[in-house]
């Protein structure tokens, strides 16, 4: 499969976001929960998400995963207990929109990884995956996730 990776430099980005260690078999439970706190606390405010829910992955232990789990805002919030007022660092991006399974999305890592490498950049060891569409609304064929490597 072919797959188009794409270089930017990115300004900081507001986020509001729930960090928290799981494992992969708990990850959408979690993601449904952490999503749905952040929503209505933004409702609260009388803000909403600049941008689509993202999962930042601090490690890939799949028995003890940690993730931050939130959405982009177009200001910085206060944060409210566990929601945190944040931010996605500045800095060179590696990106890529993969179309299809979650389940499926290893080999575009591994490219991404790869490509990464052969061009020279250093990932900072943090990657995030924003979600454009759920399995609740579409077909897994059809799930848009872009997903982002922070580099050094």
């Amino acid at each position: 499969m072919e797959h188009k990776f794409q270089l930017t430099e990115q300004p900081a980005q507001p986020v509001l976001s729930i960090r928290k260690r799981t494992s992969v078999g708990n990850l959408p439970q979690e993601l449904g929960k952490a999503y749905g706190a952040i929503i209505q606390y933004l409702n609260e405010l009388g803000g909403k998400p600049s941008d689509a829910a993202f999962t930042a992955y601090y490690n890939m232990d799949m028995e003890d995963l940690d993730v931050e789990m939130g959405f982009p805002v177009a200001e910085p919030f206060a944060g409210k207990g566990e929601i945190k007022s944040g931010q996605i660092p500045a800095g060179k991006q590696a990106s890529c929109m993969y179309k299809g399974p979650y389940s499926q999305m290893a080999p575009v890592y591994d490219a991404m990884t790869c490509w990464i490498r052969e061009n020279g950049y250093t990932p900072t060891g943090v990657c995030y995956e924003f979600y454009y569409n759920s399995p609740m609304d579409v077909p897994e064929s059809q799930l848009l996730t872009k997903i982002v490597f922070l580099l050094k």
